[in-house]
């Protein structure tokens, strides 16, 4: 039941994307550049999905189950780590260069344009770099609070 939901999840984001034409490179940067041509779209669209999604994760939050009773376990929401700040700044940076998201990405990927070819490429690199890196530089010295450190 569990990989049912996820793909569902996951079709029906696609098609949220492909809607509203946020795999567009172009209409994704058109929203960064506040100083220029600058399109709203793309926060319409995150406003949109923030609307929809509220409600589920509502239910979650007070009653610890889904709609099919399964246990759901949210992540912390006010844990800021190493961890957190250094993704957040590696995706943004990656996301504002290129004008991709990881989810538009895939369907980028099988029209075949360089573009989406480096970025995948770069997604790829960069979970092998993750895997490589020891524990110890990904959670900080004194480790995370996992570990028994004290989180950042």
């Amino acid at each position: 039941m569990a990989f049912l939901t996820a793909l569902l999840a996951g079709v029906l984001f696609g098609l949220g994307l492909l809607l509203s034409r946020m795999c567009d490179p172009q209409r994704v940067l058109a929203f960064l550049d506040i100083a220029g041509r600058w399109n709203p779209a793309l926060a319409l669209t995150m406003a949109g999905a923030i609307l929809v999604a509220a409600p589920a994760f509502l239910h979650v939050r007070r009653r610890g189950i889904d709609l099919f009773g399964q246990h759901v376990e949210l992540a912390a929401r006010f844990k800021i780590d190493r961890r957190l700040i250094g993704g957040s700044a590696i995706f943004g940076i990656g996301w504002g260069l290129s004008g991709i998201c990881p989810g538009p990405a895939l369907l980028l990927l099988t029209g075949g344009s360089i573009q989406s070819i480096v970025f995948f490429g770069g997604v790829v690199a960069g979970f092998f770099v993750l895997h490589l890196l020891p524990r110890r530089l990904i959670d900080g010295a004194s480790g995370d609070a996992r570990s028994g450190g004290k989180p950042m």
